[in-house]
C-alpha cells in the first residue's frame, strides 16, 4: 500500500511540452496520461533514491526505503515530490 501511495503522489498531473515554429520555441502546459504519470512517478522515485544513496553510508534499499516512505506521505523531504511541484 505505501509503494501505490508514493507512486500516486510522485506522478505529475502536468508536462510541459515545446510549441513554436520559425525559431521562436515556447514551453506550455499539457496534461499527462496515467500511464506516463506512473512510469515517470518510478523514474523519480528511483533517481531519489540513486541521488541519496551516491557518495553515502546508506545501502539503495535503505534510501529507496525511505524515498518511498517520504513520497507516501507526501513530505517535501522526498525528491519525487520536490520534482513534482516544479
Amino acid at each position: 500500500q505505501v509503494v501505490v501511495d508514493a507512486i500516486i503522489n510522485a506522478g505529475p498531473r502536468e508536462d510541459s511540452t515545446r510549441v513554436g515554429g520559425a525559431g521562436v520555441v515556447r514551453r506550455q502546459a499539457v496534461d499527462m496520461s496515467p500511464f506516463r504519470r506512473v512510469n515517470y512517478a518510478l523514474y523519480l522515485l528511483a533517481t531519489g533514491a540513486r541521488e541519496a544513496s551516491f557518495r553515502n553510508l546508506k545501502t539503495m534499499a535503505e534510501c529507496l526505503a525511505e524515498e518511498l516512505i517520504n513520497a507516501a506521505r507526501g513530505s517535501s523531504n522526498s525528491y519525487a515530490i520536490k520534482k513534482k511541484d516544479e
